[in-house]
């Protein structure tokens, strides 16, 4: 079990201050671990919460990362992290665009945020990451819908560290209590597929995770 998993962080997680809800999430975390698949918890910010022991054995070849690891917020992960491509098969299409959809909706939601307006100010200071946010990300979603943004229930593609899996698939399931909405965390599992894919899609090792230029923006001419 990780509680605030992960190395250093920018700024601390909140944590709350009743016991209800600090032996809750002890609790919690027990039901995390009997869990075979990757999950985790989050809040608003993508900080991770809670991390069960599949969800730290899918990142565990992950190199070091003084902001962007897995267990400590997984949106800076997906978005800077240059090993992001390496776990997150189809990384662009697959896992940034989605989480700068979830990132843009919590923005607008919770717009005062010192740490998303970090994470905003750092996207801003990468041209690729600006142009996917700006360009990218209205484009891919005019292309696939809103529901396209969606989380749960999408199958998304993974690769993973035991080669018995290597390249497959996931399902994206939420499955929030009603005691977790109401301390502002959400909870996802990786449901692992049990096919495996046949070819492991190109693994990009950018920072960010997304190559020479973005895919759902031309590429300048010349």
């Amino acid at each position: 079990m990780a509680y605030q998993a992960g190395g250093r962080r920018p700024a601390p997680r909140p944590v709350p201050e009743s016991p209800e809800a600090q032996a809750y999430l002890q609790d919690y975390a027990l039901l995390l671990d009997a869990v075979p698949f990757p999950s985790l918890v989050v809040d608003h910010r993508w900080d991770v919460v809670l991390a069960n022991g599949a969800f730290e054995t899918l990142f565990r070849a992950v190199a070091p990362h003084p902001t962007a690891m897995p267990g400590d917020n997984f949106l800076r992960f997906v978005l800077f992290h240059p090993d992001a491509g390496t776990v997150l098969g189809a990384h662009e299409a697959g896992w940034c665009l989605p989480l700068l959809a979830q990132f843009k909706t919590a923005l607008e939601r919770y717009g005062h945020d010192h740490e998303l307006q970090a994470i905003r100010r750092e996207i801003a200071q990468d041209p690729i990451m600006e142009a996917a946010f700006r360009q990218g990300l209205p484009h891919w979603l005019r292309a696939v819908g809103e529901d396209g943004a969606r989380l749960d229930g999408a199958v998304r593609q993974l690769l993973h560290p035991d080669p018995l899996l290597g390249a497959t698939e996931c399902r994206v399931v939420g499955e929030t209590p009603k005691t977790l909405q109401d301390m502002g965390y959400a909870r996802y599992t990786l449901v692992l597929r049990a096919v495996p894919r046949p070819a492991a899609p190109r693994r990009s090792r950018r920072p960010g995770g997304l190559g020479a230029h973005l895919t759902v923006v031309p590429a300048p001419e010349g």
